[in-house]
């Protein structure tokens, strides 16, 4: 790869790369006003808008979307005739969570073991980089030879839908000939994989009640209905002994028929305890691309620390439940709700709420803009074969933009291998990868031009 121009230019643009990821990733800009400022978010968007400027960019603008967040849009001219690629990266980020469990501080890029450390830098900051790389590489090699959109969404890790709403009200917007996510990753560093299926989510919030007010345990415990331990009775309905789903109505039992997860390597990358069993049935990526599954996000109850000998009144969860290609969201929320109701023991109160929803995606792996891609990956790779994978997590956006551009093709890569732990604390980005993506993107733009 090294001999090849755009690969020496993109090598000569990392320094750069990392002090500009360095910036952005300076910014706290969760999506979650409540917890972080808005100022943090509005801070991350006007930086990719003057990075957007700085390359040329026209019509650079702050999109106020219906969710109250901000997405950032520009449009680079390609020559007269040329096709269009959309770019898609997201800059908002998810809740540092524990910040004890950080090695270094989560909002300051910290380079250690020869990766680059911090929120965001591989979900999805990095992603806007890698565009931005990619562009550079092909200016300074004869020119960006298709007309380029890009958007960098502001709350997609929210999933309160905000760019899809402003997608629908405005389709001409984002309309393009094919569309690059950099929101996904390698199956694992060094091997150059799109992302060819997404699961769809829903989440639910769930409140159980049972008493006017929570009573003295030893006074009225055994008889008095306690709604925390009908709240885990229901929780606990959501898994069969093996830990599968089980969401009545939901079937659970779809095969992945693409590249397979050996589970050792799985344990290893999910960093499972030792002697601690994988839950599910069927090979892993059975579980984790092609079946629904669910997560209790969290609960609303009394904290171990300061507890009180109290019968609880009340209690609430989130619930997650991923859903995979060939299963409808809505109509997967609508059967969590019901399974939750039915499910609710001693005639308790329950209520459901749907707090944020998105659809599975499946890509069409025929279409030209795939050859384009593969041919790109094989050089920036050194002749690696590019691999098909799905990803257990959801990018609503995705089925938006294959509902407005039903032409598109719809490509999905990014920087979150399993060592970059997104997600989690200590989340990092691999500098070579990020590297070799740039070139691969910049390699496939001028394939899928010339095409």
């Amino acid at each position: 790869m090294s001999s090849h121009p755009v690969a020496e230019t993109v090598a000569s643009l990392i320094p750069g790369a990392k002090a500009e990821l360095t910036e952005l990733v300076a910014f706290k800009s969760v999506a979650d006003f409540d917890q972080f400022p808005r100022s943090e978010s509005e801070g991350a968007a006007n930086w990719v808008a003057d990075a957007l400027r700085a390359e040329g960019f026209q019509d650079v603008a702050l999109l106020d979307t219906p969710d109250g967040t901000q997405s950032v849009y520009g449009f680079l001219p390609g020559p007269e005739g040329a096709k269009t690629v959309l770019l898609y990266a997201h800059y908002d980020v998810q809740p540092p969570l524990d910040e004890a469990g950080w090695v270094t501080p989560p909002f300051e890029l910290t380079e250690r073991d020869g990766r680059w450390y911090g929120r965001g830098t591989a979900d999805c900051k990095g992603g806007l980089v890698m565009h931005l790389l990619a562009l550079r590489a092909l200016k300074a090699n004869g020119g960006v030879p298709v007309g380029v959109k890009v958007i960098a969404e502001g709350s997609e890790e929210q999933g309160t839908g905000g760019l899809e709403r402003y997608a629908e009200e405005h389709p001409e917007l984002l309309d393009a000939d094919a569309i690059v996510i950099g929101d996904s990753g390698n199956f694992r560093v060094g091997v150059p994989t799109v992302t060819t299926a997404l699961r769809g989510m829903t989440l639910v919030r769930v409140r159980v009640d049972t008493l006017e007010g929570n009573l003295h345990s030893g006074q009225f415990g055994g008889a008095a209905p306690d709604a925390l331990g009908a709240l885990i009775r229901v929780l606990d309905s959501l898994r069969a002994e093996d830990g599968s789903t089980t969401v009545d109505g939901l079937t659970s039992a779809s095969r992945w028929d693409g590249l397979q997860y050996d589970e050792t390597q799985f344990r290893k990358d999910a960093k499972v305890l030792d002697g601690v069993e994988l839950i599910g049935s069927g090979t892993v990526a059975d579980r984790i691309w092609a079946r629904p599954s669910v997560t209790v996000l969290g609960i609303d109850c009394p904290p171990v620390v300061g507890a009180t000998p109290s019968v609880q009144a009340g209690a609430r969860a989130l619930v997650s439940l991923r859903v995979p290609p060939g299963v409808d969201a809505a109509e997967a929320t609508k059967l969590l709700q019901a399974h939750l109701e039915a499910h609710t023991p001693w005639g308790a109160r329950v209520s459901t709420e749907q707090t944020g929803q998105g659809q599975a995606f499946s890509a069409d792996t025929t279409s030209p803009a795939y050859a384009a891609m593969a041919e790109a990956m094989s050089v920036a790779y050194d002749g690696a074969e590019m691999q098909y994978a799905g990803q257990g997590g959801s990018i609503p956006l995705c089925n938006t933009l294959a509902s407005l551009y039903p032409q598109a093709e719809i490509l999905l890569i990014g920087l979150s291998e399993p060592e970059a732990q997104i997600h989690a604390v200590n989340e990092s980005v691999s500098p070579g990868e990020l590297e070799r993506l740039a070139v691969a993107e910049a390699l496939f733009l001028r394939n899928y031009a010339a095409g």
